[in-house]
C-alpha cells in the first residue's frame, strides 16, 4: 500500500496539484498576514502622530513652568533686543490658519535675564545668592555638547532617497494644502506637530478601501486551522474524507452538498460573493478537493493498468474462462469508475476556473487599483509633512532650564515604542505583500493549464490574471522599501538618543539629590557639635586631651560634603541644558530624513501601481474590442 501510494504521489499530475494546493494554502495565509500587517502599519501611522502630539506638548511644558519661574521671581529690568525682521510671505500665508491651531496660547518667554535671576537648585544651607545659576553661555556650551551627541546618532546628510528611481525631494503636490502649508516663524513646537499628526490621521484613512478589500465584512468568515484540515465558520469541517465521493453518479452526494458550500457560498443566505477573503478560502478548499480527486484518479488508473495487464497473460495463455471472465469485468467497472473520477476532475477545475475568473481576478484589479490610490494619497500627505518639519528650524525658543519631568520621560518612551512600532509594521507589511503575491503567482503558473486528457490550453482571461500577477510580482520585488525602512530606523535612533540623555538626567538629578541629602545629615550633625562644645571650640579651652577638635572635622566633612553637593548639581545642570538642546536638534536632524524616506517610498509604490493597473487595463479594453469585433 505504501509503495503503492508513493508511487501515486510521483505521477505528475498528483505532484501538480499537491503543489497548487500547498500554494493555496500559502496565500489563504499570506492573505491573512497581508491584512493584518496591512491593519497594523495604518494603526502605527495614528500611534506615532498621537504619541509625537503627547512628547511635542511635554517638551512644551518644560518652557511653560520656565517661563512661569522668570515671572514669579524678581526681575530686572529686561534688556529687550530688537526683533528680528520677519521673513517675506505671501498675501494668502498671512491670513492662513490651520485647522488643527490650538487655541490662544501663554505668550512666549521672557528675553534672556542676568545669571543672578535665573534657575536655581534649591539648597538650604547656602543662600541663594550663593547658588551657581545657569549662564546663557552654559546654554551655548550645552548645545555643541548636544550637537556633538546628535552628530554621532544621526543619518548622513545624503539624501535618504537616492535609493529611489528618481529624486522626489524637489516634486510638489498638486494639492492645494501644500501651499497652505508655507515656513512662518509664528508656530510653536506643538502647533507643528498637531499639524504632523493630523496628515498622519489622513494617510492612515487612505488606506482604508484596501482594507476593506483585505478584510472580510463579516467575522464569520473567519478560518480557524484544525489538525483534520481546514474548519471554516461556515459550519462544515472539510475533511480529507469528504472528496472520496466522487466515485459513482449515485454516490456523488458531494456535488449537491458542495455547490451549496463552495460554489455558492455560505449555507443561509449570509453569502459575501465578492469577498476576497471567502474567495481565496474557497478556492484553497476546492484545491484540496481537486488533489484528492485526481489522487482517486491516479489510483484508479494504476489499478485498471494492472488488471488490464492481468487480463492479457490470462487471455494469452487460454486461462479458466471463469477467471477471465471475472477479470474482465473488474476492468469494465474501473474503466466506469475512471470515467466518473474523470467526470468529476473536469467539474471541480471547472469551478476552480470560473471562481478565478468571475471573482478573483476582479477583485485582484480593485486590490491593485486600492493599493494605487492608497499611496498616491501617502504620498500626498507625506509630502506636506516634508514640507511641515522644515518650520522646525524657523524654532527660536528661549532655552528651558526645567528638568525633563516624569510624563515627559514616559512620552518620550512611548514615543520611542511607536516609531518602533511603526518601523516594524511597515517592514511587515512589505514582506507580508511580497508573500502574497509571491504565492499567487506560484499557484496560478500551475493552475492556468486545465487537468485533463485534452491538450493544455489557456483562455484569454486566464493569460490576463497571469499577466497582472506576474507584473504585480516583478513591481514589488523592485521597489526599494530597504531605504524607507532605514529612514525611519534612523529617526528612531535619534528618539532613542533623547531617551538614553533623558535616563542620563534622571540619573544625574538622583546623585545630586543624595549628595544634598547626605549634606543635610552632616549639618545637622554639626549644628550638634556646635551646640554641645560651641561653634568656635579650641582645643584648650573646651579641655580637648587627644588632639582632635570633633568641631573641626565635623567643619571640615561637611565643607567636603558641600563642595561635592555642588559639583554633583552643576553635573544635572548641564545635564538638563544638554538634554533641552540635544531635544530641539534631534527633531530639527531626524524629521527631515524619515519624511524624505517614506515620500520616496510613496512614490515608487505609486508609479509601480499605476504601471500595473494600466496595464491590466489596456488588455481589458483590448478584448472588448476584440469581442465587439467579433
Amino acid at each position: 500500500m505504501g509503495c503503492c501510494y508513493s508511487r501515486i504521489e510521483r505521477e505528475e499530475i498528483v505532484s501538480r496539484c499537491k503543489a497548487r494546493k500547498k500554494y493555496m494554502k500559502q496565500l489563504v495565509k499570506a492573505r491573512q498576514a497581508f491584512s493584518a500587517s496591512h491593519t497594523m502599519y495604518l494603526r502605527s501611522l495614528r500611534s506615532t502622530g498621537s504619541a509625537l502630539l503627547q512628547f511635542a506638548n511635554a517638551e512644551a511644558d518644560l518652557h511653560l513652568h520656565h517661563h512661569h519661574h522668570h515671572h514669579v521671581q524678581p526681575l530686572p529690568p529686561p534688556q529687550t533686543p530688537p526683533p528680528p525682521p520677519p521673513p517675506p510671505m505671501s498675501p494668502s500665508s498671512d491670513t492662513w490658519t490651520s485647522v488643527t491651531a490650538s487655541p490662544a496660547l501663554p505668550p512666549p518667554p521672557p528675553p534672556p535675564v542676568s545669571s543672578s535671576s535665573a534657575w536655581d537648585f534649591w539648597d538650604p544651607f547656602v543662600p541663594p545668592s550663593l547658588s551657581r545659576s545657569v549662564m546663557e553661555e552654559e546654554w551655548e556650551e550645552a548645545s555643541e555638547a548636544a550637537q556633538v551627541v546628535v552628530t554621532a546618532c544621526a543619518t548622513p546628510q545624503r539624501s535618504v532617497v537616492s535609493g529611489f528611481s528618481k529624486d522626489t525631494t524637489t516634486t510638489t503636490t498638486t494639492t492645494s494644502e501644500l501651499a497652505m502649508v508655507v515656513a512662518r516663524n509664528g508656530k510653536d513646537l506643538v502647533e507643528i506637530v498637531k499639524e504632523l499628526d493630523e496628515y498622519f490621521l489622513k494617510a492612515a484613512e487612505a488606506g482604508g478601501q484596501v482594507s476593506s478589500l483585505l478584510e472580510v465584512s463579516s467575522s464569520s468568515f473567519s478560518s480557524q486551522s484544525s489538525k483534520e484540515g481546514k474548519v471554516y465558520n461556515y459550519g462544515f469541517n472539510l475533511s480529507p474524507s469528504l472528496w472520496t465521493w466522487g466515485l459513482s453518479p449515485k454516490s456523488n452526494g458531494f456535488r449537491k452538498f458542495g455547490e451549496e458550500m463552495l460554489g455558492s457560498g455560505v449555507a443561509g443566505g449570509s453569502v459575501v460573493s465578492d469577498s476576497h477573503c471567502c474567495t481565496v478560502e474557497r478556492l484553497f478548499a476546492w484545491e484540496k478537493k481537486l488533489y484528492e480527486e485526481v489522487k482517486t484518479a491516479e489510483a484508479i488508473r494504476i489499478e485498471h493498468e494492472k488488471r488490464v495487464e492481468q487480463l492479457r497473460k490470462l487471455e494469452l495463455n487460454r486461462a479458466d474462462y471463469v477467471r477471465t471472465e471475472k477479470t474482465k469485468k473488474e476492468v469494465e467497472k474501473l474503466e466506469s469508475q475512471m470515467m466518473v473520477a474523470s467526470q468529476a476532475i473536469e467539474t471541480t477545475s471547472a469551478e476552480i476556473i470560473k471562481l478565478r475568473e468571475t471573482e478573483l481576478y476582479p477583485q485582484l484589479i480593485g486590490l491593485v487599483k486600492g493599493l494605487m490610490c492608497m499611496w498616491r494619497s501617502m504620498y500626498e500627505c507625506h509630502q506636506v509633512q516634508t514640507h511641515i518639519v522644515q518650520q522646525l528650524k524657523y524654532l527660536n525658543t528661549i532655552p528651558s532650564t526645567e528638568p525633563t519631568s516624569e510624563i515627559h520621560r514616559q512620552s518620550t518612551l512611548q514615543l520611542e515604542l511607536e516609531v518602533e512600532q511603526w518601523h516594524q509594521s511597515f517592514c511587515n507589511l512589505v514582506k507580508a505583500q511580497r508573500d502574497y503575491i509571491q504565492s499567487l503567482a506560484g499557484w496560478l503558473r500551475l493552475s492556468l493549464f486545465q487537468i485533463s486528457k485534452n491538450p493544455l490550453s489557456r483562455t484569454s482571461q486566464e493569460s490576463r490574471i497571469y499577466a497582472l500577477c506576474e507584473e504585480w510580482h516583478i513591481a514589488v520585488d523592485h521597489i526599494p522599501d530597504r531605504v524607507a525602512s532605514e529612514g525611519i530606523k534612523s529617526f528612531l535612533t535619534v528618539i532613542h538618543a533623547i531617551v538614553v540623555q533623558q535616563a542620563g538626567e534622571h540619573k544625574q538629578k538622583k546623585r545630586s539629590e543624595s549628595a544634598f541629602k547626605e549634606l543635610e545629615k552632616k549639618v545637622t550633625e554639626l549644628r550638634s557639635l556646635e551646640c554641645k562644645y560651641g561653634p568656635y571650640s579650641m582645643q584648650e579651652s573646651s579641655g580637648f586631651t587627644s588632639g582632635k577638635d570633633p568641631v573641626a572635622e565635623k567643619r571640615a566633612k561637611v565643607e567636603i560634603l558641600r563642595a561635592k553637593a555642588e559639583e554633583e548639581k552643576t553635573k544635572h545642570e548641564k545635564s538638563v541644558s544638554v538634554t533641552r538642546a540635544m531635544t530641539l536638534n534631534n527633531l530639527q536632524m531626524g524629521f527631515p530624513h524619515v519624511f524624505q524616506a517614506i515620500v520616496g517610498f510613496s512614490s515608487v509604490c505609486t508609479e509601480a501601481f499605476e504601471s500595473v493597473y494600466n496595464k491590466a487595463k489596456s488588455a481589458d479594453e483590448e478584448l472588448d474590442v476584440k469581442r465587439i469585433m467579433g
